[in-house]
């Protein structure tokens, strides 16, 4: 299919691939609007984010669209989890750290905390937020400062937030000049992403 696609095109795709950030990677726990869900995957295919986890133990899982060309879901893939314990022994298992995103005695700011090693950031439920369980198992809790009398932003706008802090930092570090994959690794996404 490759061969079908304009010289500009197979550029862009291949430029994208390379700078995706695979040791960055978004979880949303019970996240209730599909529309929030959709928003999120946005900002994580304009970070460089190449897979989003959705963890649900109370909610449904979301019906997100990819048949829409504008839609990110198709370039962003999607983990399924159904518990907490599950969900973290996996991401573990790949060396990742979890961040919780919340308003906590002991979190940080987002912009004191080095975003740029192997690290989840979990995003909690619109109302409710990280779960206790959750929150109690992640390795770090980090927060966003804000001056006014509202402490919360709409889940998307905080992920959008946390994940533009994040790309900063990794692009200071000259971490979206050189791929975290293989040329075959490349090679064979590049397959894949010519033929949507």
């Amino acid at each position: 299919m490759k061969q079908f696609l304009t010289e500009r095109r197979l550029n862009k795709i291949s430029k994208v691939i390379r700078a995706r950030q695979h040791s960055l990677y978004v979880l949303l726990e019970n996240i209730h609007d599909p529309h929030n869900v959709s928003a999120i995957y946005r900002t994580c295919d304009a970070v460089g984010i190449p897979k989003v986890g959705l963890l649900y133990t109370s909610e449904e899982f979301p019906k997100i669209s990819k048949v829409s060309s504008a839609s990110a879901r198709k370039w962003v893939d999607t983990e399924k989890f159904a518990t907490v314990d599950e969900c973290y022994s996996a991401l573990r298992t790949e060396g990742f750290k979890v961040y919780a995103t919340m308003l906590d005695e002991t979190a940080k700011s987002v912009y004191e905390i080095d975003l740029t090693g192997k690290i989840v950031i979990l995003m909690g439920n619109e109302h409710r937020g990280v779960s206790e369980e959750a929150a109690e198992k992640a390795d770090e809790k980090i927060y966003i400062p804000m001056r006014g009398m509202i402490q919360s932003l709409n889940v998307s706008v905080a992920a959008a937030v946390t994940l533009f802090e994040a790309q900063r930092q990794r692009s200071e570090k000259g971490m979206y000049n050189k791929s975290e994959l293989t040329e075959e690794k490349i090679e064979n996404i590049i397959d894949q992403w010519a033929d949507k």
